[in-house]
């Protein structure tokens, strides 16, 4: 008995390390696939936000295409009317798909903003449908497209973690506007130039 006594000791350090080791392995691990999680959704939630960018931006690019014949000032290479309004079918499909991961993973304020920009690019494509275009109506929505979009890049990245400073296009591309006059003898730019990258 009197050596169990002894050796008590010894044995409540090995049961007490063994317990702490056990504790700290479970807690690193518990953190480790935290944080492998955030990363997997975070990967996937710019995944979502690349694609629905990515069709959201097509439409506009299409809308803008279609809508060259009728606009003066427009540096875009028309598109046959027909075959861009089967293109942007297409890509409204692929919007729809994207639009879904969106909901799925996008935070709120992100997914308002994306539907602010795809609510601007959609009031510009109605415009695009017409056999006339008026040029300051086109320029105000293109305008709305550009600043949506901004919206949407700022709320994305601040749902990501990105934060080193401002991307913002829409101040950007209203700088980079070359003035042409109007036809009301205002100076004014090429809506196309709002668009830009």
């Amino acid at each position: 008995m009197g050596d169990f006594l002894n050796q008590l000791p010894a044995i409540l350090g090995v049961i007490v390390g063994a317990l702490g080791t056990l504790l700290v392995t479970s807690f690193t691990d518990r953190a480790r696939w935290r944080r492998d999680q955030a990363v997997r959704w975070d990967t996937r939630r710019l995944d979502a936000y690349v694609a629905y960018a990515a069709t959201v931006k097509e439409i506009h690019a299409l809308a803008l295409r279609i809508s060259a014949p009728h606009r003066r000032y427009s540096k875009s290479r028309p598109i046959d009317p027909e075959q861009g309004i089967e293109l942007l079918d297409e890509a409204n499909v692929r919007r729809t798909q994207a639009w879904e991961a969106m909901l799925l993973l996008g935070d709120e304020t992100t997914v308002t903003a994306a539907r602010s920009w795809q609510n601007a690019v959609f009031a510009e494509q109605d415009l695009c449908s017409g056999d006339s275009i008026d040029e300051l109506e086109w320029q105000s929505a293109v305008e709305a497209v550009d600043q949506a979009r901004d919206r949407f890049y700022l709320a994305a990245r601040e749902n990501l973690g990105v934060h080193a400073g401002s991307v913002e296009q829409s101040p950007f591309l209203r700088a980079r506007e070359q003035a042409v006059p109007s036809e009301f003898g205002e100076s004014t730019g090429s809506s196309d130039q709002l668009s830009g990258s």
